[in-house]
């Protein structure tokens, strides 16, 4: 489950709270890790984000309020979604696992709905965070629709991304699959169709087994997809194959930039 696999994306990862990012992409990419999406999370980390998204080619950035940081206002995007190395809106959503609280999930709600406007009027893909919150977070999907985007890390049940699948949606696969409590998620990586799923690190969190217990790193997303493609009963190639193909179908300004760096 070590060998090097080809021509993979990390889909998800915080590289600017890496002690060293550079390092990190030199050893992704030694394993056929060749695109980055780094996530942005508050105002206070963002202009780490960009700044790695303009230093390589192959690091993307996006630009969003996590919904831990949910009672700070949100304008702080309008300042920066139009930087040219963004290619959607996020991370975003809802997690009650960590407020329950009902004026804070409340909070929570409102810049969800928020910035899932902006993406309706941006046309931005978004990348969503939901644990502990089915039924809210696929009510405000529904009630805009036409959005698309990810469900990043998927923890919940198959019918929330089955039904998030049918309105557009792709689901990532993180690190936890290969837990051995994972087994939900490995019925959801299982069980969605090939062209809607995307694999992740969300490093520096979440390392998959063997590296479990480990601060995360993008060359690991290696790991999770082969493990990910056994499950599915295809090679470690055609996985990579499937997930790349998606990643840039869905964050389609990535294609945009790959085909500016090769007219240049």
């Amino acid at each position: 489950m070590t060998g090097p696999v080809p021509v993979l994306v990390d889909s998800h990862c915080h590289l600017n709270m890496l002690e060293n990012p550079a390092g990190a992409l030199a050893a992704a990419r030694a394993r056929g890790v060749h695109g980055f999406l780094c996530i942005g999370v508050d105002a206070s980390g963002i202009d780490d984000v960009l700044a790695l998204a303009e230093a390589h080619d192959d690091v993307w950035g996006t630009v969003g309020q996590h919904p831990d940081a949910s009672a700070t206002d949100p304008d702080w995007i309008l300042d920066r979604y139009r930087h040219p190395r963004v290619v959607a809106l996020g991370e975003m959503g809802l997690d009650y696992f960590h407020e329950q609280a009902p004026a804070g999930q409340a909070r929570q709600r409102a810049c969800f709905a928020w910035q899932l406007d902006l993406a309706a009027r941006t046309n931005l893909p978004v990348v969503i965070h939901t644990r502990a919150a089915e039924a809210d977070t696929l009510a405000l999907l529904e009630e805009h629709r036409g959005v698309v985007g990810v469900l990043h890390c998927f923890t919940e049940s198959w019918a929330l991304a089955e039904a998030a699948i049918a309105l557009g949606y792709y689901v990532s696969i993180s690190g936890i699959v290969t837990f051995r409590n994972g087994e939900n998620v490995r019925e959801v990586a299982r069980r969605v169709p090939e062209d809607r799923l995307l694999v992740e690190t969300d490093c520096p969190w979440l390392a998959p087994v063997p590296h479990r217990g480990r601060r995360n790193e993008p060359a690991w997303v290696a790991d999770t997809a082969a493990f990910v493609a056994g499950l599915r009963g295809v090679t470690p190639e055609r996985l990579a194959e499937q997930t790349t193909r998606n990643f840039h179908r869905l964050f389609a300004r990535t294609t945009d930039f790959a085909d500016q760096n090769s007219s240049s």
